[in-house]
């Protein structure tokens, strides 16, 4: 990953998906005299809050008209930034400069998500852009290390948060998930292609139907990126909506890696989690 934080140049292309990341990165890059422009993604970014930032709008499968669109408004450095759907292929309309380099694009969807991001990205560097992440242009919003609610993790949730740091070091190479709660030493769920909140939903079914005997208040969610990703796109990301799953999922707390996940309204998690008595720690990557 290029390391960039002391040499981005203005403005910078945030390219937009869903929730609230790409206004948050635009916010944190404006606060430090740095021009963001968005591209919006259709579908998936927010019309009504783009609306603060200059903008466009661009449509999966537009290569061609996106890079005329950096170039016109001088962006040399890019970021991914946001949730989308992934669409099929035979979803994509494509446009004449997406032709050109219809090859790349087809290996770069023939795999999981952050395959299809580096792909792309690649593809950008290939047209002389820069593609940077969260750590160059707004490390404010990442997880820092240590612990950072009033509630704090005991020697068993020490130990499954080991425990499921070794389980995601595992399944890394094969790009299926970057969370996966422990519980007394037993994995009891996976994250898969519902996400996150999915995942911490599936286990409070789980308990509600008494299939997971533990009592309420033990177990944890960990969440790493994958080995081997490029830290520039689809870091892991946490936030208030994440504390009030792991409590409805009566779990003690949750774990990231310090420096390499987004941490969404870090205010409003740490409220949720001591409201809830959760633990929210940051681990040495």
């Amino acid at each position: 990953m290029i390391s960039a934080a002391t040499d981005i140049s203005s403005p910078v292309g945030v390219i937009a998906g869903g929730g609230a990341m790409p206004f948050a990165v635009a916010d944190s890059l404006a606060a430090r005299g740095i021009a963001p422009v968005l591209f919006a993604l259709r579908g998936a970014c927010d019309p009504a809050r783009v609306e603060r930032f200059r903008h466009h709008w661009i449509s999966v499968g537009q290569f061609g008209r996106a890079t005329k669109l950096f170039r016109s408004e001088g962006c040399r450095d890019l970021i991914f930034i946001g949730t989308l759907l992934r669409p099929a292929l035979s979803e994509v309309r494509l446009d004449l400069g997406t032709l050109r380099v219809i090859g790349h694009v087809l290996a770069a969807f023939r795999g999981g998500d952050d395959h299809l991001l580096s792909g792309i990205g690649r593809l950008l560097e290939q047209e002389g852009f820069r593609m940077v992440g969260i750590r160059d242009v707004a490390p404010d919003i990442l997880m820092p290390e240590g612990n950072i609610a009033c509630a704090a993790p005991d020697p068993a949730a020490m130990a499954d948060i080991a425990r499921g740091r070794e389980v995601l070091g595992a399944l890394g190479p094969f790009d299926i998930g970057q969370a996966v709660v422990v519980i007394d030493g037993h994995v009891v769920a996976v994250e898969d292609i519902e996400g996150t909140d999915g995942l911490l939903a599936r286990v409070a079914r789980l308990r509600e139907a008494g299939r997971i005997r533990a009592k309420s208040g033990r177990g944890v969610l960990v969440k790493a990126p994958k080995s081997g990703q490029d830290l520039r796109f689809d870091l892991p990301t946490v936030g208030a909506k994440t504390i009030d799953g792991a409590a409805k999922a009566g779990l003690a707390g949750i774990a990231v890696i310090a420096g390499h996940t987004i941490a969404a309204d870090a205010q409003g998690m740490i409220e949720s989690a001591d409201k809830a008595g959760l633990f929210i720690q940051g681990l040495a990557a």
